[in-house]
């Protein structure tokens, strides 16, 4: 299996979606430069109502699995560390009906982090078992969740 490095093309929609705009491109922890990157569109969503919040981001996660699976077969590679649109749409679902404040923003970012570094299951699970564009978006949304509930949980604490 040939390796190609992760190409930006900046004329096409699925690189940019792929890639976050260019943040799965930074030399070293591409994935948490990805999570970075959906700070910003978080801060834009937030004031959404929790409907039209959820349904953005499963919009996005719907749209994430066939734009990833098709730039993760040009690279030829199963879950390029350069796809980041799974760690954006991941923290998206860690802050959904998240309180406001700087605060929750880091500690949703942590939160989502850890678990989609370590993969507990069933992040692991789907990280292991799924392939394409569905195994690159839905571990990342697995961990989401995960995150998601410890972060509701830490709130009524």
């Amino acid at each position: 299996m040939t390796r190609h490095p992760p190409h930006f093309d900046p004329r096409r929609f699925d690189h940019w979606l792929a890639y976050a705009g260019g943040a799965g491109l930074a030399p070293w922890a591409p994935g948490t430069w990805g999570t970075l990157a959906a700070v910003p569109l978080y801060l834009l969503l937030s004031g959404l109502p929790l409907s039209l919040y959820a349904a953005v981001v499963t919009g996005a996660f719907l749209l994430g699995v066939p734009v990833c699976g098709r730039v993760a077969r040009e690279l030829d590679r199963e879950d390029p560390g350069a796809i980041v649109w799974d760690e954006v749409v991941g923290y998206l679902v860690t802050m959904a009906a998240a309180p406001r404040g700087w605060i929750w923003l880091l500690v949703g970012f942590v939160l989502f982090r850890l678990l989609d570094i370590c993969k507990p299951w069933p992040v692991s699970w789907a990280d292991r078992r799924l392939h394409g564009g569905l195994g690159i978006m839905t571990d990342d949304l697995l961990a989401g969740l995960g995150a998601l509930g410890l972060l509701q949980a830490i709130r009524l604490l």
